[in-house]
């Protein structure tokens, strides 16, 4: 008998022009950075700019660099950004996130704050080739409880690195001074909670921070009250402003110059590097998207990449700490009125002005008062509604993101941790379509036997789609309909090449029908992994309607 194997295609429709839009950030062009009515913009610029210098100081702090590493790295970052990024309106600086990989740098025995600089600079030019080979566009694969793990975990190391603000000397604050850093921290949350009830004309942490530095200054010291500031946290090292700083605070390795000094600075710098280029994309794209849907407009996210990546270069050449999209920040821009790039120009540029006049005065601010902000953006940050989702989520997604929060807050490696999540959701997905595949089987009126194939073909569903058929038992003819099927990979094919031989070995044939293109295209790549006799049959109808 002839044991040939038919492959009946539908007919290939017409190809039909597409159409190609602009999105409408790229239609804006200078009007983005020129708004007809910029008004809004510079207000709300101006408002983010005063918000940005209390996160500013307490993520440096969290990084373990000076306070003016952290300002002027806001400054360069979230200028750059704006002026190059791929969202305008998106505001970007300092962040959490990045000074959790910073600390780890600078505590490293082997490496130190002198190796900082080269780290960002590396890391900056990781996301320009991010960016380049238009990888951005990889941001969807992040599904959403690995979103939630990794919002969920950056609250929590950000608010256990905030322990180490209540010690002094090696050891835990005792008896009225910690009464007073408590009482301290309780009265700066409550200001940021409470003051947007009443206006909302000055930022709520800003002024909390002015408001309990001015106890702690005016009230608290003359009175003998002693309370733990910037400086003392930083060694009793004070604190100079002005613009000299920007291009003084880059320390160099030793021996960076020389072949082997360059070789080993390298091999000290590039893991921390890299985790930095993937942490700071990882939650720049996803603030983006969040920007997106807020303003129902659509950023470039390779744009974005490059953008950071130019950022971090330029921070780094000045030995400033990196950073990236902040979410609170770019959340307060666009609930200001700030669409456009300006608003974040204005941002950075207002920043930097109180950089230049108001420096001497940053290292009187109690750590207190910080540490009640950064409490207040870890409970911004932490998504509640997912507590309450645990009944609901399914308990493949429940074990993505509590794996997604105990890689972040035990190894203190966001990257990796979004990395794992991707990759176990990925693995759930498989493993639960690779159980969806099925067979309806019928003789029709010519005593061949048809097989009605459900579910995707692809190496999860593999040994399910081998098992689905019986070459021994089945008649001399057999059709296998994947009209409600698609064959995704090459193990799909691989698959289809062992089930025809085993009817090739009876002497039976076999007819393939209702191939998708994509199908073909896979089959055409193939070669001679499956034979392929595309042919008329007048039983079956292999080249037109679906079989009844």
């Amino acid at each position: 008998m002839p044991s040939d194997i038919e492959l009946a295609l539908p007919p290939r429709a017409a190809d039909t022009p597409r159409r190609f839009a602009l999105p409408a950030v790229s239609r804006a062009g200078l009007a983005s950075y020129f708004p007809k009515k910029p008004k809004a913009d510079i207000l709300s610029g101006i408002t983010v700019a005063l918000a940005l210098v209390p996160e500013a100081v307490a993520f440096a702090f969290v990084a373990g660099v000076d306070p003016m590493i952290g300002l002027y790295s806001a400054f360069m970052i979230g200028l750059l950004t704006s002026i190059c990024g791929g969202r305008p309106g998106m505001i970007s600086g300092a962040t959490g996130a990045m000074a959790i990989v910073v600390v780890a740098l600078v505590a490293d025995p082997n490496a130190g704050i002198e190796y900082l600089f080269v780290a960002v600079m590396l890391c900056g030019l990781i996301q320009i080739a991010v960016g380049l080979l238009r990888l951005g566009k990889l941001i969807r694969m992040v599904p959403f409880p690995v979103m939630i793990g990794f919002v969920n975990g950056l609250a929590i190391v950000i608010g256990l690195a905030q322990l180490e603000s209540f010690k002094q000397d090696g050891g835990y604050l005792t008896g009225g001074a910690m009464a007073i850093m408590l009482a301290l921290v309780l009265v700066t949350m409550a200001i940021i909670h409470y003051l947007p009830k009443l206006t909302k004309a000055v930022p709520s942490s800003l002024a909390a921070i002015l408001g309990v530095s001015l106890v702690a200054i005016f009230l608290l010291e003359p009175l003998g009250l002693g309370t733990h500031n910037v400086t003392d946290m930083m060694g009793g090292k004070p604190i100079k402003g002005g613009f000299s700083e920007l291009f003084t605070i880059a320390v160099l390795p030793d021996g960076l110059f020389t072949l082997g000094g360059a070789w080993k600075t390298l091999a000290i710098v590039w893991p921390y590097a890299v985790i930095l280029a993937g942490v700071g994309l990882i939650e720049s794209l996803m603030t983006m998207s969040l920007i997106d849907e807020m303003t129902e407009t659509r950023g470039r996210g390779n744009r974005e990449c490059v953008g950071q990546g130019v950022a971090n270069v330029t921070c780094g050449l000045f030995g400033g700490m990196g950073g990236c999209a902040m979410i609170g920040q770019s959340l307060i821009n666009v609930n200001s009125g700030g669409r456009n790039r300006l608003s974040g120009i204005v941002a950075a540029l207002m920043l930097l002005a109180f950089i230049l006049f108001l420096g001497p005065w940053i290292g009187m601010i109690p750590m207190a008062a910080l540490v009640g902000v950064m409490f207040m953006v870890v409970i911004g940050t932490f998504e509640w509604a997912s507590i309450k989702m645990f009944k609901r989520m399914p308990k493949a997604d429940m074990f993505v993101m509590v794996t997604v929060v105990l890689i972040t807050v035990f190894l203190h490696n966001l990257a990796l941790a979004v990395l794992v999540g991707v990759i176990v959701a990925a693995l759930v997905f498989a493993w639960q379509h690779a159980t969806h595949m099925g067979a309806d089987t019928k003789l029709n009126e010519h005593g061949s036997k048809m097989y009605q194939l459900h579910g995707p073909l692809f190496f999860a569903s593999v040994e399910s789609f081998k098992q689905l058929f019986d070459p021994a038992e089945d008649p001399d003819d057999v059709v296998i309909d994947f009209y409600y099927t698609r064959v995704y990979d090459q193990s799909g094919l691989e698959a289809i090449n062992t089930v025809a031989e085993k009817y090739r070995a009876q002497g039976k044939r076999l007819h393939l029908v209702h191939l998708s293109e994509e199908c073909a295209q896979l089959l055409d790549k193939a070669g001679d992994l499956v034979e392929v006799n595309i042919s008329e049959d007048p039983h079956y109808h292999v080249a037109t309607d679906r079989l009844g």
